[in-house]
């Protein structure tokens, strides 16, 4: 049921937001040259795949994770789009293609080991990463890899179709600060 929901929302999410997709990117080319940023990610059963976001830092900024980048590298225009979430709305790509579900666990980086070995403990790969879910509606970010995992599990055990929602509506009004930079 709810990889049909997720199908749907997807489908439908791009259908009547590609004026604002093509707006932003559009806009994303004059602040940084290349507006689509594409990093490989971990995703179901530890498989790698290539997760979709519009850039909001410089090019040159190195791979981390969110709380480990400079706000130095965020630019005017990524700042508005993290605040507004905008940067998320191309992984709805992700989410047509089967690689990640609206609510679930954000997928991290192959490099945050630690991170990696709380999740595997609590069987947080055993289900589709997320764009949204529990920890990011209450401001838990990777920096805290065990608290994370913990939560993660936490929302997979009691994932109804009610809470699916509540999430997403929680992330669409505003809840959650986005990611954490430093």
């Amino acid at each position: 049921m709810i990889r049909l929901l997720d199908f749907l929302a997807a489908f439908f999410g791009l259908l009547f937001l590609w004026p604002l997709l093509l707006a932003v990117t559009i806009i994303g080319l004059f602040d940084t040259g290349s507006p689509i940023f594409v990093q490989e990610r971990v995703g179901r059963n530890k498989k790698p795949f290539k997760l979709i976001k519009f850039r909001t830092m410089s090019i040159e900024t190195t791979s981390v994770a969110s709380h480990l980048a400079n706000n130095a590298s965020i630019t005017k225009w990524g700042g508005f789009l993290r605040k507004t979430k905008i940067d998320e709305l191309p992984q709805l790509i992700n989410v047509l293609k089967g690689e990640m579900s609206l609510v679930g666990p954000r997928p991290n980086l192959f490099n945050q080991e630690e991170l990696i070995n709380e999740r595997e403990v609590f069987g947080v790969y055993d289900v589709l990463p997320g764009i949204t879910g529990l920890a990011q509606v209450q401001n838990i970010d990777m920096s805290t890899p065990q608290l994370l995992a913990q939560i993660d599990k936490k929302m997979i055990d009691s994932l109804t179709l009610k809470n699916y929602f509540k999430y997403i509506l929680m992330t669409v009004t505003g809840s959650g600060a986005g990611d954490a930079v430093k």
